[in-house]
């Protein structure tokens, strides 16, 4: 295996000109030895020209983040994540240059080229000089499981054993694409209801912190007493003003922790079932994990992966700990000879629709295709439901917003009415 060598850097330890930029660049000589270091440059098109003009056949060309100090971009939280989108996209056209006859190489340096996530670009790269030195895509593509999900993994290993890749990378792009359209379909739902509560919350706390204090010094200077719901408003406007700043902090730091923690097993043994016993929201989340898991499960069956496999991996992309529950225990059956529709009867997630045809499916042999059938009504039924949702939702969410300024503005009004009717 050749060695890698390092070059020597000409801009290590200095900052780039102005108009340049360092990159670091890997390249290999007529020897074929691998050799690193780092070169200033306008852009990478520069670094990867000079590096041909020296006799070296550039493997990896990245721009260097030592050394840039100011210039360095910044990285906001979750910016550097891939997003599901882009690996769709990167899916189907892999697929397109490899039925068009590219080599596996070119293809990974086009698309490192043309994806518009950054940590895509360079992960490709990586997996580009890892298959240059002879180790195969699946392969170089488990290296980074925090990019690539299991199951494009197991496909794709699937279709390089038997001979057709760039079917296996068009399924996974139609994967990819539904699954796309179905958190969109759900996004869509959700966002109108939580911009309305999120203007709520900040009107009432707006009143309370501006609005009502006023009010309160002119019932101070009337003297009396004032109705009950005008205390109770009096009362909140103090307790806010002691509590928001704890409350900011609670606001910024419940998101951060419960990102950390709620893929945690002992969270998600609690918080799944909940989600599914949710009135109305619940039936949705168990249409949603039954869509996912029937579509991963028919693509990782139509590509040829073991059905073993393809279980364990589907039952943890389902996002839903019941669900991962019951097809461990339709593992167990299909390891023991059983049925595989069988034990899905006894968990109470999978509707006696969805056992029928499967079990349809595993007798006539075309349970992928019945797979994908069950998936599509789903998608059907999520669309529906959240359609329904949004057209409920809408005006249920105006009265509770009014209803709630509306009370408020009634509550500080109260005294002045008892004023005048004391004038009277």
């Amino acid at each position: 295996m050749a060695t890698a060598t390092k070059a020597p850097a000409k801009s290590a330890g200095r900052s780039a000109k102005p108009g340049q930029r360092t990159f670091d660049y890997a390249a290999r000589d007529r020897a074929g030895r691998l050799v690193k270091g780092t070169l200033e440059a306008p852009d990478r098109q520069a670094v990867v020209g000079r590096l041909q003009s020296q006799g070296l056949a550039p493997v990896s060309v990245a721009e260097s983040k030592a050394g840039q100090g100011l210039q360095m971009e910044i990285n906001l939280p979750g910016s550097n994540r891939v997003k599901l989108k882009d690996l769709a996209l990167m899916s189907r056209q892999f697929a397109t240059m490899v039925s068009s006859g590219l080599t596996l190489l070119k293809a990974l340096s086009i698309l490192a080229e043309q994806t518009e996530s950054k940590r895509l670009a360079a992960t490709l790269q990586e997996v580009r000089t890892e298959v240059e030195s002879g180790t195969s895509l699946s392969s170089a593509l488990a290296k980074h499981t925090d990019v690539f999900p299991p199951l494009m993994i197991n496909m794709i290993r699937a279709g390089e054993v038997g001979g057709f890749l760039d079917q296996v990378l068009l399924q996974l792009a139609e994967n990819f694409e539904s699954e796309v359209k179905l958190r969109a379909k759900v996004k869509s739902a959700m966002t109108y209801p939580v911009v309305v509560f999120v203007i709520a919350i900040l009107a009432v706390a707006g009143m309370l912190l501006f609005i009502v204090p006023i009010f309160a010094t002119m019932f101070d200077d009337m003297g009396g007493e004032l109705p009950l719901p005008t205390k109770v408003l009096v009362a909140l406007s103090h307790g806010l003003r002691f509590a928001g700043p704890g409350i900011v902090v609670l606001a910024i730091v419940l998101p951060i922790v419960w990102r950390k923690v709620r893929n945690e097993p002992q969270v998600r043994d609690v918080v799944d079932p909940l989600k599914l016993k949710v009135p109305i929201f619940g039936l949705l989340a168990q249409k949603i994990a039954l869509s996912r898991f029937t579509r991963n499960l028919g693509t990782m069956l139509r590509s040829g992966v073991p059905i073993l496999q393809s279980l364990e991996i589907v039952g943890n992309a389902s996002g839903n700990v019941v669900i991962e529950r019951a097809s461990m225990d339709v593992m167990e059956s299909v390891r023991s000879g059983k049925s595989l529709a069988a034990p899905l009867a006894e968990h109470a997630v999978f509707p006696a629709m969805v056992v029928q045809m499967m079990s349809v499916g595993e007798d006539t042999g075309a349970l992928d295709a019945m797979l994908h059938k069950i998936s599509d009504f789903y998608d059907q039924e999520v669309e529906a439901t959240t359609e329904a949702l949004t057209s409920l939702i809408e005006p249920l969410m105006i009265a509770f917003l009014g209803g709630v300024i509306g009370a408020m503005i009634v509550a500080m009004y109260m005294p002045i009415f008892g004023v005048f009717d004391l004038i009277q």
